[in-house]
Order: structure tokens, then C-alpha cells, then sequence
């Protein structure tokens, strides 16, 4: 009787026995995708759809699918020379050190993502601090309203600043909130961030170089 009960024991255990992961998919056609890939920011929904590079690039053109659908870029930008100082950042009210900036249309103003252990925390930035975050770096005269934020970075009485791609803004409060631990988020939040900016500042190219191609 043994046997039988091993047999059926073990094909239980096929049943039981997770899944393979699935491919992703492009969200528009259904192409199988590889590695990393390109998003389309739903502008009504306020959501990010992941594609293929032929639907990435069909999206690129404004207007396109109805304007409803646009193609996350994928540039990097810095600007060393910005003169964003406490007294600025004082007025964006944010609890934590690193902000997301960004201008949703959807919505009719600019708003501020910031990590927490809850995930991405949006907060309306009042008119006159996103002015003094404008008159401050020349990259928020350059920003794409609901594909790329502007990314604010203050440690140690430094504040970095960048032009980042939304999706970038939401991969990292997404990292942090499974990290997270504690107050302050804890030693591992700290070093995916520290990791994070490492990549970014790999990435960069100025601000005043944007136009100019290698």
C-alpha cells in the first residue's frame, strides 16, 4: 500500500509546486519582453504600462493613440550648477530626503512623491515653492509634464538635483517600500538608495549639454 500513497503523494506535490514565472508582456500588442524595457504613462489613469520598442516608439509622437498613451523617455539629466539651497527646500514641507517632482496634467498642477513605508506618498507642492524650485535649476524649465520628475536629494547639507524618468521615480519608492525598516527606513532602505544615486550619476549628462549629442 506504500507505493500508491508515495504515487499520489508525489503527484500532489506537482500541483502544489509554484508555477514558472510568466514573461512580461507588452501591455498594448502582447510581445513577449526581455530584460529591461521602455513604459507608457497612461495620462487619465495615472498609471505606467509596460512595452515593446515598437509600441514605445509609436507612442513617442505627441498625440499619438489619442494622447491618451506617452512613451517614458529615457534620459538622465544633472545640473552640478543649481542653486537649491535649505531655504528652498524648507518651503516643499517633506519629511524625508529625496522628492520627486512632477507636473501632472492630469491633474492641473505640480505635485511631490516622496518614499515611505506605505510606498510613494504624493503631496500638492504649493505654487510659490515649485516657483523657488524653478527659479533654482534650469532642469525644471526642461521637464516633460507626466513622464520625467524632477528628482531632489538632500544629505549632509548637500542637495542634488536631476531629470529623471517617471518609472525610475516609482521603481525606487517601490524598492524602499519592501525595505523599509524602522523610522528612518534602516540600513538596507539606506543602501538601496545609496545605490540608487550611484546609477543615476553613472547615467547623467548636464544640463547644458542637453541638445548636443555625443
Amino acid at each position: 500500500m506504500s507505493a500508491p500513497r508515495t504515487a499520489a503523494h508525489g503527484g500532489l506535490r506537482r500541483f502544489r509546486a509554484p508555477a514558472p514565472a510568466q514573461p512580461e508582456r507588452c501591455e498594448l500588442c502582447n510581445a513577449e519582453l526581455a530584460g529591461r524595457h521602455r513604459h507608457l504613462a497612461d495620462i487619465k489613469s495615472r498609471a505606467l504600462a509596460c512595452a515593446c520598442p515598437h509600441c514605445a516608439l509609436l507612442f513617442e509622437r505627441p498625440g499619438a493613440g489619442g494622447g491618451r498613451f506617452r512613451t517614458v523617455p529615457d534620459r538622465v539629466l544633472t545640473d552640478s550648477g543649481h542653486r537649491l539651497d535649505d531655504a528652498v527646500w524648507d518651503r516643499l514641507r517633506i519629511p524625508v530626503g529625496v522628492a520627486f517632482l512632477l507636473d501632472n496634467t492630469a491633474l492641473g498642477r505640480v505635485v511631490a512623491l516622496y518614499p515611505s513605508p506605505a510606498g510613494a506618498t504624493e503631496s500638492e507642492l504649493a505654487p510659490d515653492a515649485w516657483q523657488s524650485v524653478r527659479d533654482a535649476t534650469r532642469l525644471a524649465g526642461l521637464l516633460t509634464p507626466d513622464v520625467e520628475a524632477l528628482l531632489l536629494h538632500r544629505t549632509d547639507g548637500r542637495i542634488d538635483c536631476h531629470l529623471v524618468p517617471v518609472d525610475l521615480a516609482y521603481e525606487l519608492t517601490g524598492r524602499l517600500r519592501l525595505l523599509w525598516r524602522g523610522f528612518d527606513g534602516g540600513t538596507e532602505a539606506r543602501a538601496a538608495l545609496a545605490e540608487f544615486f550611484t546609477e543615476i550619476a553613472g547615467r547623467a549628462r548636464e544640463s547644458r549639454e542637453e541638445g548636443r549629442r555625443p
